[in-house]
């Protein structure tokens, strides 16, 4: 038995007993009951600055009139969700004053926790009321809230601007952490020429050419990505080494491009269910020659460290389910090894624990 294998039970053990008695569950289903009611309150607090006085006015807090007073926000506002924030834990009572709890810190200051709660607001929320049809049809019937395409990859570039600011801060934040980690291990053999699968914006293309002067990449993505893609390469002055080829990687029939010493495919795989990912490898395999490397960074729910990472991540698969396609999320990775080995690829070398929990599969031909 491999040892990441036995790693990755010890680490969803922690799944497999019940945390509460009788009493305590049901408190915690008075919590999910009004969770959209909590979200809001903490977004709200955080949005109108109330959050940022108690930061500023440290253990000596606060009381109400000097938080309407400095936020410009009515009493009423201020003590309504100020209460609820008591019973959240996100602040504590002392006296006649209100003090910022460790919880009210996060939710201002940390960067994890405010690219979730953005994206959770400003793309997820309305079209979670969605979420039923989405799972009995198999179709993101969320993503009308945000727009008349059939996936939301074919939107992203159209977007609501909020919705698209939130969008991609969320995906920058977990990406961009493991890029800059993986440069050399990507670069070892000094690879000319790079295939980014589901290249998005460019991000990662753009810092390979900044870590190499020679190396050329080619961007494989849907026509509407390749547009913002080549144009911030040429922006970076990159236009001549990052290069275009628009793909519907669903389409069977358009072929992919060859002579790459490296296939790369960040948070891409994610994005499709399983048949389709085994679609998509095997016509990896087929185009790729037998010398190349191909490169999976990808994010798998029981390969987290922490319980809180699991649980971002299939809350995540939700959006996935209700708004990006319908049918694809963040996979458990023994699920995801099994398509790898039947598309015809031998794994090479596993390491999690990459930036914010990624996993970095590299794979040749079997």
């Amino acid at each position: 038995m491999s040892s990441y294998f036995l790693q990755n039970r010890c680490r969803v053990s922690r799944f497999t007993k019940d945390p509460f008695n009788a009493l305590a569950a049901k408190t915690e289903a008075q919590k999910l009951a009004f969770a959209p009611i909590v979200f809001h309150t903490a977004r709200t607090l955080r949005d109108v600055n109330i959050l940022q006085v108690l930061d500023d006015a440290g253990k000596e807090g606060l009381n109400a009139e000097q938080i309407a007073a400095a936020t410009q926000v009515p009493e009423y506002g201020v003590k309504v969700l100020l209460d609820m924030a008591l019973s959240a834990y996100i602040v504590t009572w002392q006296q006649d004053k209100y003090c910022l709890a460790n919880l009210g810190y996060f939710l201002l200051h940390d960067g994890m926790t405010n690219a979730n709660m953005d994206f959770t607001a400003d793309v997820c929320y309305a079209a979670m009321m969605h979420l039923t049809e989405s799972i009995q049809q198999g179709k993101p019937a969320g993503l009308k809230e945000l727009g008349d395409w059939s996936t939301i990859y074919q939107g992203l570039s159209q977007l609501p601007e909020q919705a698209k600011q939130s969008w991609f801060a969320f995906d920058h934040f977990y990406s961009d952490r493991s890029f800059p980690l993986l440069l050399n291990k990507v670069f070892t053999h000094q690879p000319r020429r790079i295939f980014d699968i589901g290249g998005n914006t460019g991000k990662w293309a753009l810092q390979c050419c900044q870590h190499n002067q020679d190396v050329e990449v080619t961007i494989i993505d849907l026509p509407q990505q390749i547009a913002v893609a080549t144009a911030n390469a040429e922006q970076a002055g990159f236009a001549d080494r990052i290069k275009g080829h628009p793909v519907d990687m669903l389409d069977r029939t358009q072929a992919l491009p060859q002579g790459a010493d490296v296939w790369w495919m960040s948070q891409f795989l994610d994005c499709f269910s399983p048949m389709e990912i085994l679609s998509i490898l095997r016509r990896v395999r087929q185009a790729m020659s037998l010398d190349a490397k191909v490169y999976i960074l990808e994010l798998f729910w029981d390969a987290q460290r922490y319980e809180a990472a699991s649980y971002c991540l299939n809350a995540t698969s939700l959006y996935f389910t209700c708004l990006a396609n319908g049918n694809s999320r963040f996979y458990r990775s023994e699920d995801f090894l099994e398509l790898v080995i039947e598309a015809g690829f031998t794994v090479v070398e596993r390491e999690d624990d990459i930036g914010l929990g990624h996993t970095l599969l590299t794979l040749q031909a079997g």
